[in-house]
């Protein structure tokens, strides 16, 4: 919020995590051929994720201290990692309770309204 402003921050933690619900709606549409109703999806651990992409992307040589096991990396490291893990759990557990796609939804839409506003010169990092 510090580097976003309170506003863009808002914008930003939204945007996560609606686009986060959309992919996790693409994904089980195109996972089972159709949605099946009802249908409950909630986007906040993918605005989360989107979170964490954006301190990746601002701050990317920051060195992050995982707890188990106890490894040290730059944030934009544990970041592509992190990605890539979710990657790999949606693709192979189909039929977890997790969404892995909405995570990686929340990462996805948050690099592409980072990159809007860094090349519209309404953030700088």
């Amino acid at each position: 919020e510090y580097d976003l402003g309170s506003k863009r921050f808002l914008a930003y933690y939204l945007t996560c995590g609606v686009g986060a619900g959309l992919v996790q709606l693409a994904v089980n549409y195109l996972e089972f051929g159709g949605l099946p109703f009802p249908v409950v999806t909630v986007g906040a651990s993918g605005a989360v994720f989107g979170l964490l992409l954006a301190y990746g992307m601002m701050h990317p040589n920051n060195v992050v201290m995982l707890m188990f096991p106890p490894i040290a990396l730059k944030a934009k490291w544990f970041v592509v990692i992190y990605g890539a893990i979710e990657l790999f759990g949606g693709v192979a557990s189909s039929g977890s309770n997790v969404a892995h796609f909405a995570h990686l939804g929340g990462m996805l839409f948050g690099f592409l309204l980072l990159r809007y506003w860094k090349k519209s010169n309404k953030i700088w990092y």
